[in-house]
Parts: structure tokens; sequence; C-alpha cells
């Protein structure tokens, strides 16, 4: 699902796990556009390329967690345990 069609569809989630490089609208857009509408769903970005400008402007947002590529399920599924708690 892209972040446009995410935002349009406004679901009802406890977490929302993006990718840095989505089409349109790139993890951090999404992550600003939520806060833009009071979300305070726990987000979790997931990049191959993160550097000191997208980690600065993730915790900006409140984005806790910056997950590099590649990574294993149970490191995803333990970063969605723990934000949940």
């Amino acid at each position: 699902m892209s972040g446009a069609i995410f935002l349009k569809d406004n679901p009802d989630v406890d977490c929302i796990v993006v990718d840095y490089h989505m089409p349109g609208l790139n993890g951090l857009e999404l992550a600003s556009a939520l806060t833009v509408r009071g979300s305070y769903v726990p987000v979790i970005m997931i990049t191959a390329t993160a550097d000191a400008m997208v980690e600065r402007r993730a915790a900006e947002l409140g984005i806790k967690r910056i997950l590099r590529k590649p990574l294993s399920n149970r490191a995803l599924l333990n970063a969605v345990r723990e934000e949940l708690e």
C-alpha cells in the first residue's frame, strides 16, 4: 500500500511499519502527514541507507526505531512487539 492510499483510507492500526523509499510519499513524509493529523500511532521505519539527516528527521517526527536492511523477521516482530507494549 502506498503512503497516499494509507492516508486516504485512514485505517485503524496500532503500529505502522514504513520503508524510507516508497512510491509517492517516502516514510518520513508519511510520518509527517500523520503527525499533522495528530496521530500518535508508533511508526517503525525500515531503510537500507539511513544517514544522519534521515535519522534526525525521523527523531523529530517521533520515529523511535529505524531498522536497517537486511533484517530478520524476528527483528521486525520484536520491534513491533516492543512498540505495542
